[in-house]
């Protein structure tokens, strides 16, 4: 068990599931972290989202809807988290997700870090996610990869 715990979060049901996880294994915080990613117009989203139809990537409009698809996330993980005792601080953040969780996670002096891992492209980054794989060797602490 950790005191805190930071979860990288992005609606995607591995994030889901990474957040339950660290809400059981958690003693008093977890701190649910949604990244905005300027230079990837999916990341920031749900999976399921056809980036096609959403606003012109980097634009004003852009960043407002990524804004309220964060807030969705935060909405539906914290529901999760009534009743169970522990503390939901949530943040969003604008840049690279895997050093935005690096930094945040040194920043609040956290336990652990958990995140879903995707593998979502190449070759070398099946097994964890590139975002995983990051963040799991430039933490110094432990990171848990949950799938």
């Amino acid at each position: 068990m950790s005191d805190v715990i930071l979860v990288a979060v992005d609606g995607s049901p591995l994030s889901k599931r990474a957040f339950e996880r660290a809400l059981s294994d958690a003693e008093s915080t977890v701190i649910a972290l949604h990244v905005i990613d300027p230079t990837d117009p999916g990341y920031s989203a749900p999976l399921d989202v056809d980036v096609s139809l959403e606003p012109l990537h980097g634009s004003t409009e852009w960043y407002e809807r990524a804004n309220e698809l964060a807030d969705e996330i935060f909405e539906e993980l914290t529901a999760l988290a009534d009743g169970t005792g522990v503390e939901v601080q949530t943040e969003t953040r604008r840049g690279d997700p895997a050093r935005s969780i690096v930094e945040l996670a040194e920043q609040e002096d956290v336990d652990a870090i958990y995140v879903g891992g995707h593998g979502r492209t190449g070759e070398t980054n099946l097994l964890l996610g590139s975002v995983a794989e990051l963040v799991a060797s430039r933490a110094s602490v432990t990171v848990t990869v949950v799938r």
